[in-house]
């Protein structure tokens, strides 16, 4: 189990790394229960030191409970001055 687990963190990685290159990005971030897993958090970190890009890696208690992932994002967003609107539909596929 312990090499299929090694072998999915290398390959999100791998990915991952090459998406944000394409991309040109500066920071990323992770969420949603495989957060939790520490082997991703560790080189995620790795990663992002290597790149200068800036991680956004939620504390383990926020990873495994989707409300608690909504209410920390509400959170981020209302303290840097994003609220929305009352008008304003929930879309599973936002933009930024």
């Amino acid at each position: 189990a312990a090499s299929v687990q090694k072998t999915i963190i290398e390959t999100l990685l791998r990915k991952l790394k090459q998406a944000a290159m394409d991309l040109k990005v500066e920071e990323i971030g992770i969420a949603g229960g495989v957060a939790a897993n520490s082997g991703l958090k560790d080189g995620l970190k790795k990663l992002a030191q290597e790149h200068g890009w800036k991680a956004h890696i939620l504390r383990n208690e926020f990873c495994t409970d989707n409300a608690a992932m909504i209410a920390k994002v509400g959170e981020v967003k209302y303290k840097s001055g994003q609220i929305g609107e009352l008008s304003v539909v929930p879309s599973a596929r936002l933009k930024f």
